[in-house]
């Protein structure tokens, strides 16, 4: 039964992967973290292991497999930047769609909580031709 289950999870983790990069838009609310990190985590490591850089432009997602590159569209203004993910989060009883570090934040001009449209960059593509 756990067999079966697991292997379960595991096709619709990898249908969910093949799926075109123009399905996996999401809209939801961005949160920003910085520094605060350290206080958790005195290292200021992420989860993929490598040290927090509060002004990189990077961010945190559940379900976004590590280095993948997210398009990040603020609602309101409609600016929009190319992040990295690099780390988990938020907490899921938060209802926040993403986590951004300082720099994505100020970068995007959305400090603080955004609405905002995550789109999944697809692989082998330039970033430029993403948009």
């Amino acid at each position: 039964m756990i067999l079966q289950r697991l292997a379960l999870r595991a096709a619709i983790a990898c249908a969910l992967l093949l799926v075109p990069a123009h399905v996996h838009a999401m809209e939801g609310i961005a949160s920003t973290y910085g520094r605060e990190i350290f206080r958790i985590n005195p290292k200021g490591l992420t989860a993929n292991g490598e040290r927090f850089k509060p002004m990189g432009l990077t961010a945190a997602m559940w379900d976004v497999p590590f280095n993948s590159r997210a398009r990040v569209t603020h609602l309101t203004t409609g600016r929009s930047i190319v992040v990295r993910i690099n780390d988990r989060g938020p907490h899921r009883r938060l209802r926040r769609l993403i986590d951004l570090s300082t720099g994505s934040c100020r970068a995007l001009g959305a400090c603080g909580l955004a609405r905002v449209r995550v789109e999944i960059v697809p692989r082998g593509r330039r970033v430029a031709d993403a948009r």
